[in-house]
């Protein structure tokens, strides 16, 4: 008999500790317009960062990648412009130069963008005489 008491009692402790664990959880779902999961918008804050006046190569590289690589080709022509007229600037990568381009001729400055793409073509054939 004590061993059926015994037997009973760890059968009842398993399942009242199984059907505790089971209480339902709430799952929160992150916003899908909110870069990185967090409530600040990096895009944003370079931006602000740009209006005050401190503005290097790698931030104007980053913002005009962020707008290009999200398609919003217009506002990336905007950084892009900044990038390339900054005076530290004497040799870009040869994808910057392509990218304004394209930039460009969405807004529908083809004069401009065909100056670039001579340039991009320049500078890809030199890269590859290099190899």
């Amino acid at each position: 008999m004590k061993n059926y008491l015994t037997v009973y009692m760890i059968i009842i402790s398993v399942f009242s500790c199984t059907i505790y664990s089971q209480n339902e959880k709430t799952i929160n779902i992150p916003d899908k317009n909110k870069v990185g999961y967090s409530d600040i918008d990096p895009l944003k804050t370079y931006e602000r960062v740009i209006e005050k006046g401190y503005k290097s190569a790698d931030m104007l590289k980053k913002i005009g990648n962020a707008y290009y690589f999200k398609e919003e080709l217009d506002k990336a022509a905007k950084w892009y412009k900044e990038l390339f007229s900054l005076s530290t600037i004497t040799d870009l990568e040869p994808e910057y130069y392509f990218r304004y381009a394209r930039s460009l001729k969405s807004i529908n400055q083809n004069d401009e963008a065909n100056e670039m793409m001579k340039i991009f073509n320049q500078k890809n054939e030199a890269n590859t005489e290099k190899n």
